[in-house]
Order: C-alpha cells, then structure tokens, then sequence
C-alpha cells in the first residue's frame, strides 16, 4: 500500500477564519446550481462486470503528469468498483449524448447496472474500463490516490490513454437540466 502523502505539511490554515461558521447544504446546493458542468459518465470493470454513473465532478488537474480528478458519491456502486478495480474511465458526453447521460444517472425507468451498458457502443483501451465509443473525449485512467472528502471519494487519476475523435460541442448540466453550449454571435 502506498502511503505517500504529498499535504504541503508546512501550510496551515488561517486560524482566524477557521472559527466562522460555513453555509448550510441548501445555501450551497442553490448557489451550485448555476455553476455549469460539463456532463461525464464515468466506468469501471471489476470481476463481477462494468460499472458506471453519469458525473459533472471531474476536472482536469495538470497536463504534465496527465492528472484528472472525478468526485464519486461513495454510496453508489461505482465508488466502490473503481476501490477495487483502481482504474476509472472519463468519457465526456457530446450535446447528442443526453440520452446516454439519462442512462447512467438512473433516469430511464427500468435500466439500471450492468443493462446500461446495452445503451450505446463500448470498447477497451489500457485499464479495462468501458470506453463509450462516440463520446466527445476518453481519458482511460489509473487511481493514484483516493482522497476521502465527506460524501464522495475524491480519485486523483493519471491518464494512460486518451482520444478525442469526435469534432463538436458538449453537453452541460446546470440549474437541474441538461443544457448545450449556444454560441455567441
């Protein structure tokens, strides 16, 4: 097991701000709704088949290394499938995708684990997670480190491989709807 924690130990933080109270769930909840977020699904294989979930908690961390970090509520089975398999796959979801997006969010009556996948076409690059073939980009990942933020497993991943062969514009989730990108004039 890798230990390794890389916490700037000589940082602390201000003890004066430390005593304010924070904002309640629902005052962050609405504020959050207005952020907009691109629209992943993200996969994982374990022994006992693929996994995956529809996510806007992913971004990118830095380019050398090629490091992302995806958010995964830990009470969905997923969380616990990329633990074990130690491997996640990002696909972003092009603006036609919302179908696929509504899939994996629980969203379509009477579709739920491993009958996602019948939705869509998949394949594999490195990691053995489901690659949605179409998607907008993949990033094929290996979990670094799993950091444990409250709710959500936070998984800082390193990219082993990645395409992006589709040309167009993504799909967005703000304010409890999905949305597509208008562009200005």
């Amino acid at each position: 097991m890798n230990t390794a924690i890389n916490q700037r130990l000589d940082w602390d933080w201000n003890a004066e701000l430390s005593t304010l109270p924070m904002v309640g769930a629902d005052v962050q909840r609405a504020g959050m709704r207005h952020f907009a977020s691109g629209v992943s699904i993200i996969t994982a294989r374990t022994a006992q088949g693929p996994v995956g979930l529809t996510a806007t908690a992913v971004c990118s961390v830095t380019v050398e290394p090629p490091r992302m970090v995806v958010l995964v509520n830990k009470k969905v089975a997923a969380s616990e499938a990329i633990l074990e398999s130690g491997a996640l796959c990002i696909n972003v979801l092009a603006e036609d995708q919302e179908h696929m997006a509504r899939v994996f969010a629980g969203m379509v009556e009477g579709v739920f684990g491993p009958a996602r996948f019948a939705h869509g076409q998949w394949s594999e690059r490195v990691t053995g997670s489901p690659v949605l073939d179409g998607a907008l980009a993949n990033f094929d990942c290996r979990v670094v480190k799993v950091y444990d933020e409250s709710t959500h497993n936070a998984f800082l991943c390193e990219v082993l491989a990645s395409e992006a062969p589709a040309a167009g514009e993504p799909l967005l989730y703000m304010n409890g709807a999905f949305r597509r990108v208008a562009a200005q004039e």
